[in-house]
């Protein structure tokens, strides 16, 4: 049940001054995103602020961005209870982040993932990212739920323990698709047989994230590993703040009107700003 190979770009959520969502703006991102070659794009993720989306928002993010798209790119939606509606509304996906606070053991992490994909058709990919849930997906619960449900499709490997990620290859056997859900770990990842990345950089470099991608894919490593270095200052920069403050910034400098995150997120510093723009400059994107 591949939903895609290549760049899926975490989309960021543009609001207005008021704080809505500035649909005009998510219209011509997503035009730019298929025009330079993404493959796939994630609505309300993390990068998409969803924590302080309202429901209503949340959806109509995901309905006007499958009827933006009209097919020429897949629709992942950031989802947990909303899956259901996110399929009614024509999303081609899922992606499932792992629950927060509650802190789960492994047997709750599997009923839980069993729960959510046996309540849609849709492909799913779990969300591993340890660094903001506080809980780690072992690979032999990811293991038991390949198995176990035919729906899920795919993880997006944000613990950055590469010695995980092959374990996690190992025991599934390709049997579920391996995104990368860090930007500066795509050549490692699918080097184990990965088959992509779920990105921040592709907000701000389209094209390279999915060149980059593909270079790995179609066995082109020298080229990969030269790109992958050469974006590493620029992924430092995004990631200079939490996440989705810098590549706002980014964007914003691109021209693309996004607005300002939703607190508790703030603007970036002007002198993070600084170092952000000399080095979307020396990458080639502003």
């Amino acid at each position: 049940m591949t939903i895609f190979k290549g760049s899926g770009t975490a989309l960021v959520t543009p609001m207005k001054e008021n704080e809505e969502i500035n649909y005009d703006s998510l219209e011509r991102l997503i035009e730019d995103q298929i025009k330079n070659g993404s493959d796939a794009l994630v609505i309300c993720g993390t990068s998409g602020e969803a924590p302080t989306l309202d429901d209503p928002e949340h959806l109509e993010a995901i309905r006007f961005s499958v009827e933006t798209a009209k097919g020429r790119i897949p629709i992942i939606a950031g989802t947990v209870m909303m899956s259901e509606e996110s399929e009614k509304l024509g999303a081609d996906g899922l992606l499932l982040v792992t629950p927060y606070y509650n802190k789960a053991t492994q047997d709750g992490l599997y009923a839980h993932y069993r729960k959510i994909a046996s309540a849609t058709k849709l492909p799913c990919i779990v969300y591993n990212v340890p660094s903001r849930t506080g809980t780690n997906i072992l690979p032999e619960t990811m293991a038991r739920l390949v198995k176990d449900q035919e729906n899920i499709a795919g993880i997006k490997e944000a613990s950055g323990n590469i010695s995980q990620v092959a374990k996690l290859a190992n025991l599934t056997d390709g049997k579920i698709d391996i995104y990368s859900g860090n930007d500066d770990q795509i050549v490692p990842l699918c080097s184990l047989g990965g088959v992509g990345v779920i990105s921040v950089l592709a907000n701000v470099a389209p094209r390279e994230t999915h060149d980059l991608v593909m270079h790995c894919l179609e066995g082109r490593y020298d080229e990969a590993r030269k790109l992958q270095l050469r974006a590493l200052p620029l992924i430092d920069q995004l990631f200079i703040e939490v996440n989705p403050i810098p590549v706002k910034a980014a964007l914003n400098m691109q021209g693309f009107d996004v607005g300002s995150p939703r607190l508790p997120l703030t603007e970036l510093t002007d002198a993070h700003k600084e170092t952000l723009r000399k080095a979307m400059i020396e990458f080639g994107c502003l």
